[in-house]
């Protein structure tokens, strides 16, 4: 094929500016950095921790390589309240690369592993939840609609309540270049100083912040949604959350305005009712939220903070 100047000058900016970025993202290291909220990482080095995410999971899922990257290592986990997915994640994941992971209770960790606490306080510390922000819910989330569209999808709808999932939502979205959609009931809105960063952010990086309590305005041009469902079933207020709560549900109806491929993504566990299970078998229903809270939380995430690991396969589009 012949090519004219003009289009071979134009192919060769796009490779320039393709080798550019990839070769910043590869000078980004996290090591013996903390992650308690994703406020604190900028573009790059969120983008940074899902390519090492994505790398990982395709030399150990599917190309079956077996990655001692944190032999020699351990990690304690503390949990204030019940686990089941942060806890397996993190114990599977961290096992599998060759570490030691260590699960205690507040109360046992208070008594018995003072000092090795105030030690390993120099070292990389997690926040695998808190009232205020999920970082690493988040990351799995984007790790999960990467997968869905190449590159990463332009607009996300958050249908539920003003939470920590929220706020961490609206702390990453903009630094990827993602249009956020929030509909909450009124009351259950999202952190006012949350909520004034998450504005600042998406002025700096030229996206859109929409919050509203009608969740019918969003699902216009929304191709994806996402639902916190463990606040609305909170048992103590549960009767009054589901009055709260009701027309906030992601539904087959509520999806009908949406576009044509709008997909549902769900973290697991879920709580089955009629509109969950109609959701659940809708053909761009996403469950894979769960298993890649593994590949960014507890692999890339840690991997990220402990090693200097160079992703082998090429940057992740976003």
């Amino acid at each position: 094929h012949k090519y004219s100047l003009s289009s071979y000058r134009h192919i060769s900016k796009k490779v320039f500016l393709k080798n550019t970025r990839a070769a910043c993202l590869g000078s980004v290291n996290l090591k013996g950095r903390s992650c308690l909220t994703l406020k604190d990482f900028s573009s790059d080095e969120i983008k940074k921790l899902l390519w090492v995410s994505g790398d990982l999971k395709h030399r150990i899922k599917h190309e079956k390589q077996y990655l001692p990257l944190l032999q020699g290592k351990s990690i304690a986990m503390i949990f204030e309240k019940r686990s089941t997915r942060t806890r397996m994640s993190t114990e599977t994941g961290f096992s599998l690369l060759g570490g030691h992971p260590l699960n205690e209770s507040c109360t046992d960790t208070a008594s018995s592993c003072s000092f090795n606490l105030f030690y390993s306080s120099f070292n990389p510390i997690i926040n695998g939840l808190s009232d205020l922000y999920h970082p690493i819910q988040i990351l799995a989330d984007f790790l999960t609609y990467r997968s869905i569209t190449d590159p990463l999808m332009s607009t996300v709808s958050w249908i539920g309540d003003g939470n920590n999932v929220l706020h961490s939502f609206m702390m990453t979205a903009a630094k990827l270049g993602v249009h956020l959609k929030v509909a909450t009931p009124k009351g259950y809105e999202p952190d006012k100083g949350v909520t004034e960063e998450a504005h600042r952010l998406a002025k700096q990086h030229g996206t859109q912040l929409i919050l509203t309590s009608d969740p019918w305005r969003l699902p216009v041009t929304a191709m994806s949604w996402s639902l916190t469902p463990g606040s609305v079933w909170d048992r103590k207020r549960k009767k009054k959350r589901l009055k709260d709560f009701h027309g906030y549900q992601i539904s087959m109806q509520t999806g009908s305005v949406a576009k044509s491929d709008w997909t549902f993504l769900h973290c697991l566990p879920r709580k089955m009712g009629r509109w969950m299970i109609r959701c659940s078998t809708h053909p761009f229903s996403r469950f894979s939220e769960a298993e890649n809270r593994k590949w960014t939380s507890w692999w890339g995430l840690i991997v990220s903070l402990l090693t200097d690991y160079t992703p082998q396969i090429p940057m992740l589009k976003f």
